[in-house]
């Protein structure tokens, strides 16, 4: 599915959510590669299979199913391989979340891939920060990191994840995550090291759910000490789950574009985001791998809003859970949720 193909909000809600104050929860750092930057970066590395032409790569970026996105993916993956390239990449995303109107984004990277292709560590560090700080000052947008296991790779690169995160983790970093294929990767094998990442005071928000059952999200949160659950979209199959994720208050980072592109969910209208709200589960919406599956936030938010039949109000609201879940400290969620009511007043 496309930007373009991909449901309008409610008439007139387009340019309110266009304006609204948003953060965003679930994004990928490589994922979020604009196909201009992913075509220069493709040109710059002519030994890639990626192509870069900017029509071939929306072919390109046609999913098969969720493993055909992982071999995608990681094609882009090897697009970054040196300091520069992650500059670059991470100083462009958040100029394009910049013009979103996200003043707030929790990143998800995955150090493990662009270390493994040779990048050091404290160049990557560096490169991701040096953009981070420059992102804040000169667009106003507030990145922080989510360091990820890439699940395919095994234990190895949670080893390796995890090093990285309590030796060299930059000043922005705040979470620790799982992501990756979920068929035959189960998560208990991921105890040790989320141990060790929590104890040293990272939240625990791994994917779960996504393209398995409710049992993989009962052991992201009984082995893993999830804070957060990314996708959750079989959450919805079991009432007792959505019970305790109502009562505990554990958030669903919902992505409903890209459960369409991977083909987690056959169809929008099949989408259980109206059933996860409605069993008063905190929902928020995101992204994922915006360019990949041809959206954005925006798109994102005007998807929700006619899947759950909501005016400017609900739309709102959707912003401030996603204040309200993320790890923001208490006087930046109060400022960001001021903000958004502020817009409110005068816009709805």
């Amino acid at each position: 599915m496309t930007a373009s193909s991909a449901p309008a909000a409610p008439t007139g809600l387009d340019a309110f959510i266009a304006g609204l104050p948003k953060a965003e929860l679930h994004v990928h750092h490589v994922g979020s590669a604009s196909p201009r930057i992913v075509a220069e970066l493709a040109a710059r590395h002519a030994d890639s299979t990626v192509p870069a032409d900017l029509d071939a790569l929306a072919e390109y970026f046609t999913f098969r199913d969720f493993a055909h996105f992982i071999e995608v993916y990681l094609s882009v993956v090897d697009l970054i391989r040196d300091p520069a390239d992650v500059r670059l990449l991470t100083y462009e995303i958040a100029r394009d979340m910049a013009r979103q109107n996200i003043r707030y984004a929790e990143l998800t990277i995955t150090p493990y891939s662009s270390v493994r292709r040779g990048i050091a560590a404290e160049a990557f560090m560096e490169a991701i920060e040096d953009a981070r700080v420059a992102a804040e000052r000169e667009f106003g947008t507030v990145l922080r990191w989510c360091f990820d296991i890439p699940g395919e790779a095994g234990l190895e690169s949670a080893e390796v994840t995890t090093e990285l995160a309590l030796k060299h983790g930059p000043q922005g970093l705040v979470s620790f995550g799982l992501g990756g294929p979920e068929i035959g990767v189960p998560r208990p094998q991921f105890k040790p090291y989320f141990d060790r990442a929590r104890a040293a005071g990272l939240h625990s928000v791994p994917h779960a759910g996504e393209t398995t059952g409710p049992q993989t999200i009962w052991s992201a949160l009984h082995d893993l000490g999830a804070e957060r659950i990314g996708h959750g979209t079989s959450a919805v199959q079991d009432a007792t789950l959505l019970e305790h994720l109502a009562e505990h208050r554990v958030p669903l980072e919902v992505c409903p574009t890209s459960n369409i592109a991977t083909r987690a969910v056959p169809t929008l209208e099949e989408h259980p985001i109206r059933a996860m709200v409605d069993a008063g589960v905190l929902v928020t919406v995101n992204s994922d791998d915006p360019p990949m599956f041809g959206t954005d936030l925006n798109t994102e938010y005007a998807v929700a809003a006619r899947l759950l039949g909501l005016d400017a109000a609900g739309i709102a609201q959707l912003a401030k859970n996603a204040v309200e879940a993320s790890f923001m400290d208490d006087a930046a969620k109060k400022s960001l949720t001021a903000e958004i009511d502020a817009y409110v007043s005068v816009n709805a």
